[in-house]
């Protein structure tokens, strides 16, 4: 096999590879979970670091009667001067954007 046919093989299945992820972009333009969750984190390490933290991967519906969307729901838990504080928020899953943190 020639380097020349090789190479020629490799481009374009990486060629192919990000059409597909494009277009599947576009069919499902929800926000990863795994990426909300990360967001979510990030913003409340800036007040001191957590100790657990969760996701559903699967969203829900979301009312909250004015507005309906689909959720990702998760949680966070922290220790602060010496107490156990847990959040639980609610993400819309297209825009990765918290639409409810309920301190539990």
């Amino acid at each position: 096999m020639k380097v020349k046919d090789f190479l020629s093989g490799v481009l374009t299945g990486v060629a192919a590879g990000l059409i597909v992820n494009q277009a599947f972009e576009k069919l499902n333009p929800k926000t990863p979970a795994e990426r909300v969750l990360s967001d979510v984190k990030e913003a409340f390490k800036k007040e001191g670091p957590i100790d657990g933290s969760w996701i559903v991967m699967k969203p829900e519906p979301f009312t909250n009667n004015v507005l309906s969307m689909e959720v990702y729901r998760g949680g966070i838990s922290r220790i602060r001067n010496g107490e156990l504080e847990q959040f639980e928020f609610a993400a819309n899953a297209e825009t990765g954007t918290v639409v409810e943190l309920v301190q539990k």
